[in-house]
């Protein structure tokens, strides 16, 4: 598949991405957040998320206490419930999901839960954020999970 070949990239090219990391940690933050957002929009009118779900495959989002009351209403459970059947408390006390992939990552790569998903979810990759200089260590890890984050790196570094 296409988009797991972005991701062997990223592999390949872990040490030239952190070299890079680090001289956007230098840069100027307005310029920083320019480059990403206009790529950003570029990338993702070619990186089509149902084709991959990768992140879904393969990590968690962090769900805070709204995303869970939202999404255990969805789901007419209580919230404990939720948290029992679903999540598990990690090592920096946040809420994760147990295990991989996602539960709610169906067959055909979509969401169950699309609308009333966790923000981190919403958010991710995260590459349309202001002050993205401060998440550029995160960046850099979602480069070997995110096709789109890849291909925005090696635009940059182009």
């Amino acid at each position: 598949m296409e988009y797991f070949k972005d991701l062997d990239r990223a592999k390949k090219n872990r040490e030239s991405n952190k070299k890079l990391v680090r001289r956007l940690q230098k840069a100027k933050p307005k310029e920083v957040d320019q480059q990403f957002h206009n790529l950003h929009e570029e990338v993702f009118k070619e990186v089509d998320c149902l084709k991959c779900a990768n992140c879904c495959k393969t990590t968690s989002p962090i769900f805070r206490d709204v995303d869970i009351k939202r999404i255990a209403q969805h789901l007419r459970i209580p919230e404990a419930k939720f948290q029992e059947l679903y999540l598990t408390m990690d090592e920096d006390n946040d809420w994760v999901l147990k295990q991989s992939p996602c539960h709610f990552l169906q067959e055909d790569n979509t969401c169950s839960i699309y609308d009333v998903r966790p923000l981190a979810c919403r958010e991710y990759p995260h590459t349309d954020r202001k002050n993205m200089q401060q998440i550029l260590n995160l960046t850099f890890t979602n480069s070997m999970v995110c096709p789109a984050v890849t291909r925005i790196l090696e635009r940059i570094k182009a």
